[in-house]
This record gives structure tokens, C-alpha cells and sequence, in this order.
């Protein structure tokens, strides 16, 4: 009798959390192979706009560059996700913007002064300065839980070598689905040159950047274009398109601020007006903005998944 008792009761709690876990949804996009992401980001008529949360798309309780802030982005909408790459003491590639841990971490001095046993310690702060339970991730653990989630836009910070990178990401077999950011054609040609089927985020705001970029020989495949953080002249949208490549344009900053301020659809505006990803800090306002701009049937849907 206990036990048929204690069958019910689980039952019963079981079937009370059922209608909550049915809501729990996640937005993957998958792409396995350097020619699926090349594929995927090549800029085509029924492109399907989509956003790139700055940092992971931190929120109250949920911190940048935080593996737990990443799923809760990914629960509510599609979406690439940017992360910042530092080195530590001991060379571990870990996940900080700043330089200093005091503003995003409960620790002090430099990322570079503290020893990868030492970081690991350590707990994140949200961007309202409250501590949360999550500790900084590795690289490797963020290339490790991107495989069949989504697109990681990785930017290198300053004093990272990129040979560290790229054998990184070969050795997780992530080149399917990371995106470097660069600073510099110099870069641009040192990503390319050791890894030739990676996909670079290429700074070109403007056609003197564009001419730049046709001089170094990349090819348009394995290029994504970065326009800046202010829209740029109609006429560099349309050069890039032509060969194929997708423009992102940061909102981060004003243009968050004004769509913010609700005045227009500022996102969908951006999206009509050339832009095919907005990397911005608001990327579950953005992303259900410019929903009403998805085609119903594209080439890209394949990549999609829930």
C-alpha cells in the first residue's frame, strides 16, 4: 500500500511540472561541416535576418560570456553568439572582455596576472554588479557546448595568439560553426593562411575597407563583413551583397538605445535597409522585431532547428 502511496505522489509532482517543462524551448541552429556555415552565411536573396547577442546576451542573473547566459539566449530565440577571448597566466584561453576581472568576476587584478587554477575560482557578476553561482568557462567548454546549438562569433582579445585559436577549434572540430573576429587585414591573411576553411569576420566600413579586403584574395565564401556600429552608405551594403557576403551591423550602443525608445521598428529598418545580422545586447527584443521579416520558404531553413 506504501508503495502504491509513494507511486502516486511521484506521479502526481511529476505530472504538476509537466505543463511548465512543455514551455522550455530552444532555438538551435546547426551547421557540422566549414562548408555548411559558408553556406549558411553567404549572403543569398532569401537570406534570413538574424541577430548576434553581444557577449552571450547577458540579463539579470545571467552574466556575459557565461555558458548558462548562452542557453538562456538560445531558449528564447535564434541566435549567433558573441564571446571574448582572453589569455590567462598559464595560456588557458577563457571567456572575459575586460582585461581586469573586478567588473564581471568577484576577482581582482588582471586576466593575465591570475593562473587558470586560480580564475576557475572565481564567481561571474551580472551587469547590475550582483554575484551569481556561474564561473568563467574555458574556450574548449564553450567551442564543446556550441556543437548543434549555434554559431559562435569569437572575438580575440588583444595578446591571444591566433595559432592558439585556430588549434582550438581544430582540435574540438568547431570550424563548422566559429567565426573569427579580426581587427586587420594583417589578421584577416594570418586566420586564413593557418586554417584556410575558416570563416572571418572582416571590418569593412566602408568601400576604401571593401578594396582593401578585394586586395588581400580571401575568398567572398569564407568572409562575413562587419559595417560598423553606425549604418553604412547604401552603396557598401550593395558591393558587399554582390559578392555574396553578409553585412553584420553592430546596434550596440545608439541604435539599441533608440529601438529602445520605441520611436520606430528601428531593428526591422536596419534589416530593410541592408543590414542581415545586428549584433546587439538586446538580442531577444531584436530578434522578435525583425520575425516579421523571415521568408516563410528559404534555402535556409535546413539549419534551423527546435
Amino acid at each position: 500500500m506504501r508503495i502504491a502511496v509513494s507511486i502516486l505522489v511521484i506521479f502526481f509532482i511529476e505530472a504538476l511540472f509537466l505543463p511548465v517543462c512543455s514551455f522550455s524551448q530552444n532555438y538551435f541552429i546547426r551547421t557540422t561541416h566549414a562548408n555548411e556555415l559558408q553556406e549558411f552565411l553567404r549572403r543569398t536573396p532569401d537570406r534570413i535576418p538574424l541577430v548576434s547577442a553581444h557577449r552571450g546576451g547577458p540579463a539579470p542573473g545571467f552574466p556575459e560570456n557565461c555558458l548558462a547566459t548562452f542557453d538562456h539566449t538560445l531558449q528564447n530565440t535564434y541566435a549567433l553568439i558573441e564571446c571574448d577571448v582572453q589569455l590567462s597566466k598559464d595560456s588557458m584561453l577563457v571567456m572575459m572582455h575586460d582585461d581586469k576581472l573586478e567588473r564581471t568576476s568577484n576577482g581582482t587584478s588582471k586576466v593575465a596576472d591570475k593562473t587558470w587554477q586560480e580564475l576557475q575560482k572565481l564567481k561571474l557578476k551580472d551587469n547590475n554588479g550582483t554575484l551569481t553561482p556561474y564561473s568563467i568557462p574555458t574556450l574548449a567548454q564553450v567551442l564543446q557546448w556550441a556543437k548543434g546549438k549555434t554559431i559562435l562569433t569569437v572575438d580575440v582579445k588583444r595578446g591571444v595568439p591566433p595559432q592558439k585559436i585556430v588549434q582550438a577549434i581544430q582540435q574540438e572540430k568547431a570550424e563548422g560553426y566559429s567565426v573569427i573576429i579580426t581587427y586587420s587585414m594583417e589578421a584577416v591573411r594570418q586566420y586564413h593562411q593557418l586554417d584556410s576553411s575558416l570563416v572571418i569576420s572582416v571590418t569593412c566600413r566602408n568601400i576604401e575597407e571593401l578594396n582593401r579586403l578585394k586586395a588581400s584574395g580571401i575568398p567572398p565564401k569564407n568572409v562575413v563583413a562587419f559595417v560598423g556600429i553606425t549604418e553604412p552608405e547604401p552603396a557598401l551594403y550593395e558591393a558587399l551583397h554582390q559578392k555574396g557576403i553578409s553585412c553584420i551591423l553592430g546596434t550596440i550602443g545608439n541604435l539599441d538605445r533608440s529601438a529602445e525608445a520605441r520611436q520606430t521598428n528601428v531593428y526591422a529598418n536596419l534589416v530593410k535597409n541592408g543590414a542581415d545580422i545586428l549584433a546587439t545586447d538586446k538580442p531577444i527584443e531584436a530578434s522578435a522585431s525583425i520575425e516579421e521579416l523571415i521568408l516563410k520558404k528559404s534555402s535556409k531553413r535546413k539549419f534551423f532547428k527546435k
